[in-house]
């Protein structure tokens, strides 16, 4: 198997846990990467790297890992541009909003539901992402709920059922029918095409009591839970979210100290998602407190038509650093290393031998440069699992 040197590379972000204590993001300057086949086999200085058959220049530009975005809704039609013009224009959001695109995406095909799935996955792949998490919850029937991850599995590993994204509107009188749908018929159709389940626990979605009646059904199915959780509003969401073990606990807005304390004191990760309060104005989640808390934190874009309709995680990390206290380094690793953590992943995120060789190659000298540089589009190269696509 040929193998193939990235060097010239002025600073490398490998994520290397081994070096964690005194640097987050593992940085090596003046460095190379050595891909073979579809993974890394060595990182360090340019000087010591290996001979190999094929040789990439870098140029003095940056390399990092392909981002991990953890959180994503993407299987869906149309779009709610309307509605964002209205919310600008002062009208608050709300969940209310997901029964539109709930009706387009019901009267889609799957030729167009697969068209928007692919572009938005290509969308981000240009933009640095190499691994994607996308989720159902736009059909609210048994047969479109499977739809939707039966092809999402087609383009991605991380798949993730969320039939209770809202109540059907069929249902609308009758919740508790709803549920037992979900943890009934629609979870039996839905378990073999995912491995996450999720739910929207806040009001005018899902309460506590049950959001943990249907993420403790997935579970019995072999599906393993994350949350939305505390966006809106404070709430039950992060604290079910511990008690479960869920992966991650998503959105994070509204947080007690014995929110963060929870947090902090488990396995699972805060996944902060700023376009969604960019397309909102709501408030920015306080990153900066879960940090010193000591709770991981991942940054994901939540790329959806109606609350954050962007794929684009360099926009998040300008957005995290401007806004909700992270540093440039902590905003990097949470949108790589910390996003592979909210899909409890170590192979995907970092640098070292054995991990996949996910790599972006930056127009720039440094990683700082995402939220230096803001709107600019620095992403010049991105190799997936060993080949270049971008």
């Amino acid at each position: 198997m040929s193998a193939t040197v990235i060097t010239n590379i002025a600073t490398l972000v490998t994520n290397d846990p081994s070096l964690r204590d005194t640097d987050p993001l593992g940085l090596v300057r003046d460095a190379a990467v050595v891909i073979e086949g579809d993974r890394v086999v060595w990182t360090g200085e340019s000087s010591k790297a290996p001979a190999t058959d094929n040789r990439v220049d870098a140029g003095g530009r940056a390399v990092l890992p392909g981002f991990v975005d953890s959180h994503s809704h993407l299987v869906f039609a149309g779009d709610r541009t309307e509605e964002f013009n209205a919310r600008m224009s002062g009208r608050p959001y709300s969940a209310g909003g997901i029964r539109t695109t709930v009706a387009a995406t019901r009267a889609a095909d799957d030729a167009e539901l697969e068209a928007n799935l692919t572009r938005y996955l290509a969308e981000a792949l240009r933009q640095g992402t190499t691994t994607s998490e996308t989720k159902s919850g736009y059909g609210l029937t048994v047969e479109d709920e499977a739809r939707a991850l039966r092809l999402a599995a087609r383009h991605t590993d991380e798949v993730t059922y969320l039939g209770a994204h809202i109540v059907a509107p069929e249902f609308a009188d009758d919740p508790a029918g709803y549920v037992a749908l979900v943890t009934g018929d629609m979870l039996n159709a839905c378990a073999p095409h995912a491995r996450w389940i999720d739910v929207f626990c806040e009001k005018g979605a899902f309460d506590g009591d049950q959001a943990r009646a249907i993420l403790t059904a997935g579970k019995a199915k072999g599906l393993h839970p994350r949350i939305h959780a505390n966006q809106l509003s404070y709430g039950p969401g992060v604290q079910l979210a511990v008690e479960l073990d869920a992966a991650s606990a998503d959105h994070c807005t509204h947080l007690t100290d014995a929110d963060v304390d929870a947090l902090a004191n488990s396995s699972t990760v805060a996944t902060l998602l700023p376009g969604a309060e960019f397309s909102t104005r709501a408030a920015w989640p306080d990153a900066r407190r879960l940090l010193d808390a000591g709770a991981t934190v991942a940054l994901s874009t939540d790329c959806n038509p109606g609350s954050s309709f962007t794929s684009s995680v360099p926009f998040c990390v300008a957005l995290a650093v401007r806004d909700m206290g992270m540093t440039p380094d902590e905003a990097v690793w949470a949108a790589t290393a910390g996003g592979a953590a909210a899909l409890r992943r170590t192979d995907v995120g970092r640098l070292v031998p054995g991990a996949y060789a996910d790599l972006v190659l930056l127009d720039a000298p440094s990683h700082v440069h995402l939220a230096y540089r803001p709107g600019v589009p620095l992403v010049t190269g991105v190799w997936r699992r060993g080949v270049r696509e971008v």
